[in-house]
């Protein structure tokens, strides 16, 4: 096995990267780092660190440097749209390193993406439906989820104690500038405010919902997604959540049958700085369908999901959820499975009066290629999915190809993508 010297960029707020690290270099692989503020520091407990302490204007021209000096062939770092990351990604490309991205799963939960080149909108995945259907059979063994215990505290914990050292930052790395759109004293206060009014609010949401279960009015479900989220502000032509809603709630007032409802839901992770309950009830409002148009801060997603008839996301998991379901499914943006034949991409007008359910026969094509070569079982940030993770990038780092691209390879012969 030929030595490959991997650099890793930010990764998540938790030990995953530098364990990875240490796993990559127990096999004679040099490893590098690049640390952007202290939180990065504090997380990187191996050799090999470097450290960026100039301006954002600078960072092309050091990033190159870096790769080349270093002798650098593989760069590793978690979500491509990282102002940090960019300049980095840029230069590897044009010096053909291999970039290996990790990201949140595209299924949830128990699982992780690890993908070459980009993930989500730059997913190496092809576009073509019935590429999907060709390569599946090429697919023998399709990895199946080990359930894993995720206590939520150890990732408040992490991110706390990333966020806390970045209180030293202006000291260290005055130039470093977070790629997150709050601040984290600010979201944190946002999330503490947000948990107390949602005690206050008890089961009135539950509540609400079965009402509409026992009613038997036909309902469609638009989850809502993170302002921050890079599949909104990058894969998307939104300008955030608000956006989504005003161009779902239009469509669904003016073509919507008039005994339907739409049943918005809060994610569970957003910070309350925004009160998309009150953007939602002034736009149902603006359209005269406050009657028809209920929002929800808390329920069970799963059961929304499966008695919806159907579900509008921009880009969402909550769509691979829906499919998972049999629930037909608009997509607004792109996404790895906005594929004709599984959602409805560019029609919502049509989608309330004929939500098509998705096909099968290809889902089934789909999630058995894309969790065979996109995703891993394991997490960033509790031990046991840290080293499941780990068990299971370790061999798709160190491969010569993808396994995408040894799926092109392979059917490169009849392939149409």
């Amino acid at each position: 096995m030929n030595e490959r010297s991997f650099l890793f960029l930010q990764g998540p707020a938790t030990p995953f990267f530098s364990e990875l690290a240490a796993r990559l270099h127990a096999v004679k692989h040099r490893v590098f780092k690049v640390n952007f503020n202290v939180g990065d520091v504090v997380y990187w407990r191996q050799l090999g660190a470097l450290s960026f302490h100039d301006s954002l204007e600078l960072l092309p021209a050091w990033s190159r440097s870096v790769l080349v000096d270093h002798a650098i062939t593989d760069i590793v770092l978690f979500g491509d749209r990282r102002p940090v990351h960019r300049p980095f990604i840029e230069a590897a490309n044009k010096l053909k390193l291999r970039i290996h991205v990790f990201e949140e799963g595209y299924f949830r939960p128990h699982w992780i993406t690890l993908e070459r080149g980009g993930v989500n909108g730059h997913s190496q995945l092809p576009k073509n439906a019935e590429w999907f259907r060709q390569v599946a059979d090429l697919i023998h063994v399709v990895p199946a989820r080990t359930p894993f215990k995720m206590p939520f505290n150890q990732r408040v914990v992490h991110d706390v104690i990333y966020h806390a050292a970045g209180a030293l930052n202006p000291f260290f790395f005055p130039s470093y500038r977070t790629h997150a759109i709050y601040s984290a004293p600010k979201e944190y206060a946002g999330y503490v405010w947000r948990m107390l009014r949602l005690r206050r609010r008890g089961g009135a949401d539950q509540q609400r919902f079965s009402r509409v279960l026992q009613t038997g009015q036909p309902f469609f479900l638009l989850p809502l997604q993170l302002d921050g989220d890079a599949q909104i502000r990058d894969h998307s032509s939104f300008d955030g959540v608000g956006g989504v809603m005003r161009a779902v709630i239009e469509s669904f007032a003016k073509f919507a049958p008039p005994e339907a409802l739409l049943l918005v839901k809060n994610h569970p992770l957003d910070p309350g700085l925004v009160s998309h309950e009150q953007v939602c009830s002034a736009l149902a409002n603006r359209y005269e369908i406050a009657h028809r148009v209920l929002f929800f801060e808390k329920g069970d997603l799963e059961t929304m999901v499966r008695c919806a008839h159907g579900v509008v996301v921009a880009n969402s998991t909550v769509g691979t959820l829906a499919l998972e379901r049999g629930t037909p499914v608009a997509s607004l943006a792109p996404s790895i499975y906005a594929l004709d034949g599984l959602v409805t991409c560019r029609h919502l007008n049509e989608f309330w009066q004929n939500p098509i359910k998705p096909d099968n026969a290809l889902f089934t094509a789909f999630r058995s290629v894309a969790l065979a070569t996109t995703q891993i079982n394991g997490g960033f940030y509790c031990k046991t999915g840290i080293q499941m993770a780990i068990d299971g990038a370790i061999p798709r780092l160190l491969a010569a190809q993808s396994p995408i691209e040894q799926l092109i390879t392979e059917d490169m012969p009849h392939a149409n993508i």
